[in-house]
């Protein structure tokens, strides 16, 4: 199947080519490893490479050091790449398609894993991890692990969008769209908040992930991965666009939204100055610091949605998978397999705010005695929604992106604005199904 990237990627990874020659040399000289010298006794010892963004490498430090006490004869060499991770996945895509890439372990985002597939990097693992061992994860974190039912990745730490909420200013969250609006309206004209709701409008993935949390909440879908069948011009997503849009121009949400990421909605909110967020659960943590304005008066729980309708999170996770290429397929897997324990993923989540994708870690006395909101997570943990697994999601991303922003901001009609996205759509699906049969 033909690897698509949109132009704006290809031109990036073009950019990062020095940046990847450097991280070769890093690699061949062992500078960058578990943080421990090879003894000259060391020939027979298998290294492992891999690359991840700097904070999770940061992250996975016990873990590490767990693996490596308990397995000496593997060194774990694991490159920290840039905090933005599709820089990663660009270095990743490049060095794969220059060939002889250094990599035996492949930490990917959920979104990652059909072009990887397709482009045939990652090893099958269906029949090397044992069913008793893919039914100790959150189902829905594993799903996003598969590509046409065969499992290529296992899932290290998940990622949903919440819900949170001032649960001082109210008894109990809002269930429906109409009840979180009314809600704001009532506080904002009360001048208990000056906005109700922030959220990511910028135009870039999140816009995306906050995007489908609503269109989910109306019924409607973005692709179909079974039939490929485009829903964005449908009723449903033209409800969900308008609703986000609406947010705006009824002033529930400042005009800026539509250029917030993450941190400008996590401020605003952190600082009393609105009464619900949509983020992803390391905002609990800050929104807990003691310099925080709403420390102990915020709640979490699931996205609204439209009445007989069911809410649904955003699944952000990621995961670690096997290079295709790689010369240690068995150890790898057993290094995939001890990263991704359920005692590795509690190293993890004790040090960081990383969030376990281990069912049985959300009863863990010591997690939820430090993280007490786990409790709350499961359900919503299980009613998540996957992004287009479709080898050309950067390029589907990228439509909608495009878009979706111009709708919200009031560029463009959100009908037409949708009508275009889904046109544009199809057009590329039919395009790579051309360039398949071809």
């Amino acid at each position: 199947m033909p690897f698509l990237r949109c132009g704006l990627t290809r031109w990036r990874s073009l950019r990062l080519l020095p940046l990847l020659l450097t991280l070769f040399i890093v690699l061949a000289l062992g500078g960058l490893g578990t943080g421990t010298q090879r003894s000259a006794a060391a020939d027979s010892t298998v290294v492992l490479r891999a690359l991840l963004p700097a904070p999770f490498r940061e992250a996975m430090q016990p873990a590490i050091a767990r693996f490596t006490a308990e397995h000496p004869e593997i060194q774990l060499e694991l490159v920290a790449g840039p905090n933005d991770t599709s820089l990663v996945s660009d270095l990743y895509t490049t060095a794969f398609l220059l060939g002889n890439a250094p990599y035996d372990l492949v930490f990917l985002d959920v979104t990652w894993l059909p072009k990887f597939v397709a482009a045939g990097w990652l090893l099958d693992l269906s029949d090397r991890v044992l069913p008793e061992i893919q039914a100790e994860f959150l189902p829905a974190a594993l799903n996003g692990s598969f590509y046409r039912d065969r499992l290529y990745r296992l899932p290290l730490n998940a990622a949903v969008g919440l819900l949170y909420y001032r649960q001082d200013l109210m008894p109990e969250p809002p269930q429906t769209f109409t009840e979180l609006v009314q809600r704001s309206q009532q506080l904002q004209a009360q001048g208990v908040v000056p906005w109700g709701y922030v959220w990511q409008g910028k135009q870039y993935e999140g816009l995306v992930c906050n995007f489908l949390e609503v269109l989910a909440g109306f019924g409607g879908y973005w692709i179909d991965p079974q039939t490929g069948e485009v829903g964005l011009d449908h009723p449903e997503a033209i409800a969900a666009a308008d609703w986000l849009h609406s947010t705006i121009t009824d002033q529930i949400s400042p005009a800026g939204v539509s250029t917030f990421q993450e941190n400008e909605a996590l401020k605003l909110f952190e600082t009393g100055q609105s009464a619900f967020m949509r983020n992803w659960p390391y905002a609990e943590m800050l929104l807990e610091r003691p310099e925080s304005a709403v420390r102990g008066k915020v709640g979490i729980a699931p996205m609204v949605h439209a009445p007989g309708q069911t809410s649904a999170a955003t699944q952000g996770t990621w995961g670690v998978g096997i290079a295709q290429q790689t010369e240690h397929p068995e150890a790898a897997l057993t290094a995939l397999l001890a990263l991704t324990d359920a005692e590795s993923q509690r190293l993890i989540s004790l040090g960081s705010n990383y969030i376990p994708t281990r069912s049985a870690l959300y009863q863990d006395p010591e997690l939820l005695a430090r993280y007490p909101f786990y409790a709350t997570l499961p359900p919503i943990l299980e009613s998540t929604v996957l992004r287009s697994p479709l080898p050309a999601y950067d390029a589907l991303s990228d439509i909608l992106q495009r878009h979706l922003s111009a709708a919200i901001s009031g560029q463009t009609p959100v009908a037409i604005a949708l009508q275009q996205a889904a046109r544009e759509s199809r057009q590329l699906l039919t395009s790579q199904q051309g360039a398949t049969a071809s």
